[in-house]
């Protein structure tokens, strides 16, 4: 636990440095096209588009139950779920490349290079907030106002943004040494979209089946923005869930920085 706290003493002193690569990173990614930033927010919006026409207009999936008996329209519903899986497989795919991206930072001696996975996961927030704001704005039109409950968005996605940084400094690590976990990850991506209630309600099926698709920390998260959107739950309220997400990301971090401490002098020799 030590190098967690030497790692996060760092990254205070570096904050400064960290939001400008951040900023930078953002902008470097959409330079050069015509509408730059905006293509990060066609595709998921085209995405939410396509699974709403599927399944709620041609399949029919009509309004969903939420917790305490709440009825949530589908498109309301989907949106809430597939907001946090955007950020997370957006930081997750952007961390895992971090190394190989900036591998001229990396060969500096002086650079701290574990400052990397954290500028692309901070760059993923730029547009997970813009699609925070585009689902509150969809709630109220549903009649979902923003109340005290709303304030957990920023919670979960702290939950999110911590999750996904634990997941980065060990794929990044790998990254270095097998180039091959990009590929992976994208494959991991696919299949945990359909691991995640996202496209379907975890609340219809039974007590047994929730607590084994639970073992999915991301569920936690998904539920949780329905619940800070349209159910007004807080999230003590679910103690147990809430206990084994920071379990489970607490040992990812712990296990992230630990390797990439140990991988880490021998990245500028691969690179």
């Amino acid at each position: 636990m030590k190098s967690d706290e030497r790692l996060l003493v760092s990254l205070l002193k570096n904050r400064g440095l960290i939001w400008k690569l951040a900023c930078n990173d953002f902008k470097k990614r959409y330079a050069g096209s015509y509408l730059g930033a905006v293509w990060a927010m066609i595709q998921p919006v085209v995405t939410i588009a396509m699974y709403y026409v599927v399944f709620d207009i041609i399949m029919g999936a009509g309004e969903q139950a939420g917790a305490r008996a709440t009825s949530i329209p589908y498109v309301l519903f989907l949106t809430a779920g597939l907001v946090p899986w955007f950020f997370f497989s957006e930081a997750l795919t952007q961390g895992t490349t971090s190394m190989v991206e900036y591998n001229y930072l990396v060969k500096k001696v002086v650079f701290n290079v574990s400052i990397l996975p954290v500028i692309k996961v901070i760059a993923a927030i730029f547009i997970h907030s813009f699609f925070v704001c585009v689902m509150l704005v969809m709630a109220a039109i549903y009649g979902f106002y923003p109340s005290l409950y709303t304030i957990q968005i920023i919670y979960y996605s702290f939950c999110t943004f911590m999750l996904v940084l634990g997941l980065s400094y060990i794929t990044s690590a790998i990254m270095v040494f097998f180039k091959d976990i990009a590929q992976i990850i994208g494959i991991c991506l696919q299949l945990g979209m359909w691991a995640t209630p996202i496209l379907w309600n975890i609340e219809t099926m039974s007590p047994k089946v929730q607590m084994l698709l639970s073992i999915n920390p991301l569920v936690y998260v998904v539920s949780g923005y329905r619940d800070a959107i349209v159910s007004d739950r807080w999230f003590f309220e679910r103690p147990l869930e809430t206990l084994y997400f920071w379990v489970f990301t607490v040992l990812v971090l712990w296990a992230g920085t630990t390797m990439f401490k140990r991988l880490k002098p021998h990245f500028a020799d691969v690179l």
